[in-house]
């Protein structure tokens, strides 16, 4: 299975790793860590040199407390600068534009990103399926609910008896709208949302079923990278230390069927995704293998 994306192909012969730079002063982890154009195009070398297959530029938190909604100018004069800068510096890596507006996701592919990763799955700009299927661009659907303000929060966290039931309901309805506008499936990978308008417990219901959401015939992606639902597992409050809960949580999400997956701390996940890929050694979704045939009984 490969991944389009404009101008090009992701294999997914092998887990992709999705390196986070985040162009903000405010995001739950890194906030203002890399918010210079010289410091997020640094750091992003880095990532790719750890790894990284894939790199996604955000330039607006979706923090769980208290995010920001921040202009289209303001969010363009983030992204963009670091955006040419890599197109130079990682001509081989596909850049994603991690933004829920149609006009920054245009300014980004002009400036040599090749994947819109919008985290409201087209909900809140209706403008988004067009901008990515005249693009041909990659496009990263993602399970949420709610505005850039409140989407990380518990406010929209009701469900009925089959979360994941209703995630997959509200994901490919998501699916339905990119298609419509001309998007071509081959394009398309879909995120459940872990942590998004959801509560521990619910992020772990949909994390175990994961098969059903590689079901959709998607190609899926998970972003658990340093969550909360971590931190509350392991009792690790500091997000950036929450690393051997995510290499966990993302080892078992490769068993599960999971292919891509957007990460903080990219050497370390990069190491022990392909180590567990190495033993798994086939689809780990396909049937099981018949067991090896025994020596041959002896002649009497």
């Amino acid at each position: 299975m490969n991944w389009r994306v404009r101008g090009g192909i992701v294999p997914l012969a092998r887990p992709v790793v999705v390196g986070i730079v985040n162009v903000t002063p405010d995001s739950f982890s890194d906030g203002g860590s890399f918010f210079s154009t010289g410091d997020a195009i640094v750091h992003a070398q880095r990532l790719v040199a750890e790894g990284a297959d894939v790199l996604d530029i955000g330039g607006e938190s979706t923090r769980p407390q208290g995010a920001t909604a921040v202009s289209d100018e303001e969010e363009w004069r983030r992204v963009v600068p670091v955006i040419r800068a890599l197109r130079q510096a990682c001509p081989t890596t596909p850049i994603s534009i991690d933004t829920v507006k149609s006009s920054v996701a245009a300014a980004a592919l002009d400036a040599g990103a090749s994947v819109i990763n919008d985290v409201s799955g087209l909900r809140i700009d209706p403008g988004m399926a067009r901008v990515c299927a005249d693009a041909g661009a990659g496009l990263i659907l993602m399970h949420s609910r709610g505005t850039i303000q409140d989407m990380s929060t518990y406010a929209h966290a009701t469900y009925g008896a089959d979360v994941t039931g209703d995630v997959l309901s509200e994901l490919s309805g998501q699916v339905a709208v990119a298609l419509a506008a001309g998007a071509d499936p081959a394009s398309i990978v879909i995120d459940p949302g872990i942590g998004f308008s959801k509560r521990s417990e619910h992020s772990l219901t949909v994390l175990s079923e994961l098969p059903r959401v590689v079901a959709l015939g998607y190609p899926v992606m998970v972003g658990i990278s340093r969550k909360r639902f971590i931190g509350e597992i392991t009792g690790v409050t500091v997000p950036a230390d929450r690393t051997n809960g995510s290499i966990g949580a993302a080892v078992a999400a490769l068993a599960l069927g999971v292919r891509l997956f957007r990460v903080h701390d990219v050497r370390a996940t990069r190491e022990a995704l392909d180590a567990a890929w190495a033993i798994l050694g086939r689809d780990p979704m396909a049937p099981p293998r018949p067991p090896p045939a025994g020596p041959a009984a002896p002649q009497a």
